[in-house]
């Protein structure tokens, strides 16, 4: 009766809705939707991108507010992000020992047995005792430290000059008189194995194609990256002091013959990264260090102690020292501030603001400690007189401007240059007798965030500077050719060299740190 009421649109209408439905099931889509829609939900049960945590049980523990180091008068952590990520350590014969922990900012002496980070650490440090103060000890009876490098120096000769017939020593040249009296400039061109092409050397230097690393000298002696590296300076025993940005300071003992010691040392007396490590040619037993932290202690061998010298709330970025004056110490404090430390009254002296930013180095001239260079992130190298620095009358005697920020400035061995790196890829060349002369070099210094940054020191003369590159190779600079004239390169270095120092008494010693931790020490075949 219903149908009989149906238009014509309507039956045919229910006739394909009944038509597609038999479709349907003969292809079993209903069963297939449903087993699909089952998995689907499913698996979107198992992938929980979200939980939430489980109630507990209430106590009657008081709750501890969390509280900023900065409200609570403590120093930033300083340990940031890793450094030594990148580096290879698989080919180190000696390793260093695991840090020992130690309360931030101590407010007094530390003793060097609470400081020692290792094993049997009353043994090892009566062994790094009884080395630095024979090392002093020789020095203070026997030959005065400025006689035995005058020695040195005239047994090998001017650096740079292999003296052989019919020549003589012309700066870094070579010159032949034989030919009617007319000088002749005699070069060579040396392979060097590392390279990818052929460089150009004088002949005359030969001792520094020589120069080697040996698998015996490279060692890791510290974790993380190394902030300063130096040479102990004596002639008897290679000594090499070292300081990281975890607040540590490692001695090497190149020489130990030791056969249950592989004369690495280990201490900890800072909290931060160290800016500054010194040792004095005339006080080798006292060695100053400062931090980050803005503390500098005293390393004294004698009481065996780091004691505490100055302490403040600011950084200290650079210490330093006159070449003559093992009584006053030269420190960056703050922003652009220089202070000056008399060690006798324990108080400062001198205050000064030299730059619009950091002071990263404090250089003095061997020839006349009165000349003093820093270098500054405001962009600047500046020479200062100490003599005319009275009050706030503070004028420069020469000026170095860079694009970007100076990390270093050294003057050479005989006073007359100074050399300036700087992170807008130069390395600056000041010299004349009123250091008017003034050249740039290109050199890639733009390390990163995860080295140090690269610093240029000068050899043992005036005829080279050494700086370390991105490939994991020292370049060698000549100043008087201004441009890299070779690179120091070898397997067995396995990261990038940052910070260098020279032995100040062997010639062609030369130490390589870098921030895995790792020292390498090239030395003449």
């Amino acid at each position: 009766m219903a149908s009989q009421k149906l238009t014509e649109y309507e039956r045919q209408r229910l006739e394909n809705i009944k038509r597609n439905a038999e479709m349907v099931a003969a292809l079993k889509l209903h069963s297939k939707a449903a087993t699909l829609s089952a998995a689907t939900a499913k698996r979107h049960r198992t992938k929980t991108y979200k939980t939430s945590p489980e109630k507990k049980p209430k106590t009657e523990t008081p709750i501890v507010i969390r509280r900023s180091l900065r409200t609570r008068g403590m120093p930033p952590d300083s340990k940031g992000l890793p450094d030594d990520f990148s580096d290879n350590f698989d080919k180190t014969p000696k390793s260093v020992s695991v840090i020992k922990p130690q309360s931030p900012r101590v407010l007094g002496p530390i003793s060097m047995v609470d400081a020692f980070s290792g094993d049997d650490e009353t043994e090892s440090n009566k062994m790094l005792v009884g080395t630095i103060l024979s090392i002093a000890k020789e020095t203070q009876v026997g030959v005065s430290v400025k006689d035995v490098k005058d020695e040195i120096f005239s047994e090998k000769g001017a650096l740079g000059s292999c003296k052989s017939e019919g020549f003589e020593s012309l700066g870094t040249e070579k010159v032949d008189e034989s030919l009617s009296g007319k000088r002749k400039l005699v070069k060579g061109v040396v392979k060097n194995e590392y390279l990818d092409s052929l460089v150009k050397i004088e002949k005359s230097d030969q001792w520094l194609e020589s120069l080697d690393l040996k698998p015996e000298n490279v060692a890791r002696l510290l974790p993380g990256r190394i902030m300063v590296v130096k040479f102990s300076p004596c002639s008897s025993v290679r000594m090499i002091a070292a300081g990281n940005k975890f607040g540590n300071i490692a001695f090497w003992n190149v020489d130990s013959n030791n056969e249950k010691e592989d004369g690495i040392y280990l201490y900890r007396p800072h909290t931060g990264p160290i800016s500054g490590i010194l040792i004095h040619q005339h006080s080798m037993s006292k060695i100053y260090s400062s931090c980050y932290d803005g503390f500098i202690r005293l390393m004294d061998a004698e009481k065996e102690v780091f004691d505490l010298v100055h302490s403040c709330d600011d950084t200290i970025f650079s210490l330093s020292q006159q070449p003559n004056n093992s009584e006053t110490l030269y420190f960056a404090e703050g922003r652009g501030g220089l202070k000056v430390w008399d060690i006798r009254t324990g108080k400062s002296s001198k205050n000064w603001m030299l730059h619009e930013d950091r002071i990263n180095t404090i250089n003095f001239n061997s020839q006349n400690p009165n000349i003093m260079a820093t270098s500054s992130t405001d962009g600047t190298a500046c020479i200062w007189d100490l003599r005319s620095m009275s009050g706030h009358k503070l004028k420069t005697l020469k000026t170095v401007s860079h694009s970007r920020a100076v990390h270093s400035a050294y003057f050479s061995p005989s006073g007359s240059s100074l050399a300036t790196t700087s992170l807008d890829n130069k390395v600056g060349i000041i010299s004349g007798v009123n250091f008017e002369d003034a050249c740039m070099i290109y050199h890639d210094n733009w390390t990163g965030r995860w080295l140090s940054s690269f610093r240029g020191i000068w050899g043992w003369d005036d005829s080279y500077i050494f700086i370390g590159n991105m490939k994991r190779g020292v370049d060698v600079i000549s100043p008087s050719q201004k441009r890299s004239v070779m690179t120091l390169q070898s397997p067995e270095m396995s990261a990038i060299p940052c910070r260098f120092d020279a032995h100040p008494y062997e010639i062609g010693m030369l130490a390589g740190a870098t921030s895995g931790g790792q020292v390498y020490l090239w030395t003449p075949c």
